[in-house]
């Protein structure tokens, strides 16, 4: 059986899905002759059924992305963010935020000379569908690194783990999930402690970039985007600014 690295946002992707339905339903009765699309609000009328066609479809197509991207464009990311490292093999990596094992999986696929990779999550479903220790170890044993794999339950913000005990650490669209700036900038703080001298981080999300990027380079990190700034902003407007995905690259000198 193939690993399955769950469905991202499963709360967004529905959220979106309604609105798509409301959109067509109001646009599908008005062209039935249901009713005229139109709402009156004393002197006011409003168009109702094309004001909703629109932003539905957006909704819509937004979603199915959404899950195309978390059944096959995340699997895909994933090897272009691990070849950012000059993989020995012999690395001890940490993936913060590590779900069902999307990075840590890969890490592991890479650690031939003895290497070990270790996640720690607080397992929220609404982040990921099926979050578990267990889908984790699971999807370890259907890649055939299970022996390579731990998994811990622990706080980004503060991690049970030495300083320098790690060569690399990766984290892929969890941190945002942090609401306060002073907790992200806690969890970078983390990072770069348990992080050795010579490590590197490979941070992927979806928002808060120039955040982790000031958080790195005040610790004394040399840092760098690897991503397209193109295709951030073109996400930022498309989403309202909801979405400006990034890829930060970060050495502990």
């Amino acid at each position: 059986m193939k690993a399955d690295y769950g469905i991202d946002a499963p709360g967004v992707i529905r959220n979106l899905f309604l609105v798509a339905a409301a959109g067509l339903i109001a646009w599908a009765t008005r062209a039935a002759g249901l009713w005229s699309g139109v709402v009156t609000i004393g002197p006011v009328r409003l168009g109702v059924a094309p004001m909703l066609i629109w932003p539905g479809l957006g909704c819509g197509a937004m979603a199915l992305w959404m899950l195309y991207d978390s059944k096959i464009g995340k699997v895909r990311e994933r090897e272009r963010l691990l070849d950012h490292i000059a993989w020995r093999g012999d690395e001890r990596v940490l993936d913060v935020g590590c779900g069902r094992g999307l990075m840590l999986i890969g890490a592991a696929k890479r650690l031939t000379k003895g290497g070990r990779a270790t996640g720690i999550d607080i397992w929220q479903a609404e982040d990921l569908s099926g979050n578990r220790p267990e889908a984790t170890m699971e999807n370890a044993e259907r890649e055939g690194v299970r022996e390579r794999v731990e998994v811990e339950t622990a706080d980004m913000r503060k991690l049970p783990f030495d300083d320098g005990a790690f060569d690399v650490v990766v984290s892929c669209a969890a941190i945002h999930n942090l609401y306060d700036a002073a907790d992200r900038a806690r969890a970078i703080a983390e990072i770069v402690r348990v992080l050795k001298p010579g490590g590197r981080a490979v941070i992927d999300d979806i928002r808060h970039f120039a955040e982790y990027e000031r958080a790195f380079s005040g610790a004394g990190l040399a840092v760098r985007r690897s991503s397209s700034r193109v295709a951030s902003a073109f996400f930022a407007i498309v989403t309202f600014g909801s979405l400006t995905p990034a890829t930060l690259l970060a050495e502990k000198r």
